[in-house]
Formats: C-alpha cells, sequence, structure tokens
C-alpha cells in the first residue's frame, strides 16, 4: 500500500519530527511511506526558540521527505495536493498536534479528499494546545472534520475525539519508548555526573522545553524541602526557555537554591541527550496539564524512573509504586513529599528493573499493529 505522511521530518528539530521519522520506519516495514514535510514550520514571530532546525552532529532517524509545507504560504498547501496527486496514494496520514496548522491540514486534506477520493487518517498527539484558546476549537475542528479514521496516544485525547467526533472510527495506541538516544560509548552514571560537575549527587533532572504548562516553576518551589530531607539534591534544569526565563531565575535566587540547581539552557543535540539522563536518579514531570510526554518516553529508553503529575497521559505510562510516582497537580507539597520518599526509601532500583521488565524491544511494533487494522479495509 502506499501512504502519503504529512508532518514534520528531519531536519526540523523536536519530538513531532522525531515520531513523524519513527512512525516512517515502522509503516516502511509493510508499506510504501512518502513523507512530505515543512520548508517552514513555524513564522518567527510564533517561535520563542534559537532555531527551528536540527544542528545535531547526527539525525537519530535519518529518512527521504520532501520539504514542500510552509506553514503561512496558502499557494505551497496547494503544492503539496499536486504532489499527492502525482504520488497516488492510497491513504494519507496527518500527524496532528497544534490548532495553529488547522487551516493548513483543513484545506490539504479536504482538496486531497475532493481530489483522490482517499481516507484521511489523522494521527493525534494532542487535540486542543495546552495554552488553548477560543479560537483554537474553531481551527482544530475545521481540520479534524476532514478525518476519516483516528489514531490516538492517549486515553484524554481519545475522550476528546470521542466528544467531538462521536461515531468517527478511532483506534489507540500510546507513544513508545524512544530508544534512539543510546550512545555508542555509553558512560557510567558516576562519570556522566563527573562530565557534569554534579559527582555524588542525587540528580533531579527536569528535561525539556520550558513553558508555563510543564509546571517547572512548582519543582523549583518544591525544592527546599527536598534539600532539607536530601542533602545532596541536586535540580538540574535542562531545555530551552519558551516562557520567561528571569522569573525563574528570580525564584531560584529568592529561595537561596543557588548552589544547588544548574540550569543548561539549550536545545540539547542528539549525541548528548544520553549524558543527562545517565547522570540522572531520577526525571521528574511536574506539568499542570498535559496529553502525553516524548520526555518520558526517552527516560524510560534509560531506565530511569519518572515522578509525574496525574495530567493527561502521562500516569498512563507511569505505574504507580512499581515504574515511578503520581501526584497530582499543582500541589507543590505532595511533589516535594514524592521527591523526599523516592529517594529516603531508595525506590531507584526496583523501579528501574520494573521499567525494564515492562518495555517492549521494538517500541513502535504497537503502533504498527494498529495501523495494520486501520488500513485493513482501504
Amino acid at each position: 500500500m502506499k501512504i502519503l505522511l504529512i508532518g514534520p521530518a528531519y531536519p526540523l528539530r523536536g519530538g513531532n519530527a522525531l515520531f513523524v521519522a519513527h512512525l516512517y520506519e515502522a509503516l516502511s516495514t509493510k508499506h510504501s511511506v512518502d513523507v512530505v514535510s515543512f520548508s517552514r514550520l513555524y513564522p518567527k514571530l510564533l517561535f520563542p526558540g534559537v532555531r527551528q532546525n536540527d544542528i545535531s552532529g547526527r539525525p537519530l532517524k535519518q529518512h527521504p521527505a520532501t520539504p514542500i509545507l510552509d506553514s503561512i504560504n496558502p499557494r505551497t498547501w496547494y503544492a503539496a495536493v499536486r504532489h499527492a496527486a502525482e504520488r497516488k496514494p492510497d491513504a494519507v496520514v496527518f500527524t496532528w498536534w497544534n490548532p495553529f496548522f488547522g487551516p493548513l491540514v483543513g484545506i490539504v486534506a479536504s482538496q486531497i479528499k475532493k481530489k483522490l477520493h482517499i481516507p484521511i487518517i489523522i494521527v493525534a498527539e494532542n487535540v486542543i494546545s495546552h495554552e488553548g484558546r477560543w479560537i483554537d476549537l474553531l481551527l482544530t475542528k475545521f481540520a479534524l472534520n476532514k478525518a476519516d479514521k483516528f489514531l490516538v496516544l492517549s486515553k484524554v485525547v481519545e475522550e476528546t475525539v470521542r466528544r467531538l467526533y462521536p461515531s468517527a472510527p478511532l483506534f489507540r495506541s500510546s507513544l513508545p519508548v524512544y530508544d534512539c538516544y543510546q550512545a555508542d560509548a555509553m558512560v557510567s552514571r558516576d562519570e556522566a555526573q563527573r562530565r557534569l560537575h554534579l559527582a555524588g549527587k542525587n540528580v533531579i533532572l527536569f528535561f525539556g522545553y520550558i513553558r508555563k504548562y510543564k509546571g517547572l516553576m512548582n519543582l523549583i518551589e518544591a525544592f527546599p524541602a527536598v534539600k532539607k530531607e536530601i542533602p545532596n539534591a541536586h535540580l538540574l534544569i535542562v531545555g530551552e526557555f519558551y516562557d520567561n526565563e528571569r522569573s525563574y531565575r528570580q525564584a531560584i535566587d529568592r529561595l537561596g537554591i543557588q548552589d544547588d540547581v544548574t540550569v543548561v539552557q539549550e536545545y540539547v543535540p542528539n549525541e548528548d541527550v544520553h549524558k543527562y539522563f545517565t547522570a540522572a536518579q531520577v526525571v521528574v514531570l511536574p506539568y499542570n496539564e498535559a496529553t502525553q510526554s516524548g520526555i518520558l518516553s526517552i527516560a524510560q529508553s534509560f531506565a530511569v524512573p519518572a515522578i509525574v503529575t496525574n495530567v493527561g497521559g502521562l500516569a498512563e505510562l507511569v505505574a504507580d509504586g512499581k515504574t515511578g510516582l503520581v501526584v497530582e497537580p499543582h500541589k507543590i507539597d505532595l511533589l516535594s513529599q514524592a521527591i523526599i520518599k523516592y529517594f529516603t526509601e531508595e525506590k531507584q532500583q526496583s523501579f528501574s528493573d520494573e521499567i525494564v521488565r515492562r518495555r517492549t524491544s521494538n517500541s513502535f511494533t504497537q503502533i504498527t499493529n494498529v495501523f495494520d487494522t486501520i488500513l485493513s479495509d482501504i
């Protein structure tokens, strides 16, 4: 079967491009897959980061892709439709995560259906953006109304799609373990900590770009209580600030924890990701809201336990008391208590062993099998 996969792809950076690369690899085992990507994903005005392209020394999952789409140039949208008409796929798969792309997806999908009369499949990581406004629902509906089938990656997204489209064929999988960051020459935790000047510390890692909904401020506020009980605890914050960096720095200064917090303000190249997860005893995702997180998938690939808030699909991927700990969001005291419990009760080894026992060797097997069902009647 010939599949046209539309979504951001390398050399664009980020979790969405990584997901497209893995999905391409999985689908290509059984189908002919053509990827249409973006020449420009976000206009500079709407992108708070430093750069949109991956500057890593090597791509994690390099694959062929045609960068046709410009998110703010409708002429390129119709160029993508013409590309589809030339390739004559049997189905089109869109990855969906942000209402900003509603006009693009809606127009491209409707034109492809009109010209080629083939099914449109939406793979939904998210439905409404985490920092959504009233217009986001309109943009989302404009795009997703064109879908013939949905594949969702968490229960919370499933519930939203069911509410919006109760009769639509809907399939569910989960965000797989991203095991592609394993370096050729992995180092021990002691060595990783030494290289980061954190030798002998109990390292608590917050990783990924920083926005208000991710709850980093709650973790910073919780840290003094952790430090009181776990004297060698150290908070390692790694990622680009898409939020007001100054407010976080001021909170760290106000709480007097400057010597116990390291901030690495950068988008980490692929080849350096492993050193932060290897150095960490635990990863904390204190999100105020979420659907799921690729950070959790990366942590599980390194068998690093996570402490997460009970929002979106995070708790679906963490077995509370077995592979990590789950706490209620916005509760700074509960967050600090969970971190303290993790260290004082020495949970790391048992949680890590259970993560290894539960994860599959082929992280995309589940999605591949679900796609077999989705495509079976096409």
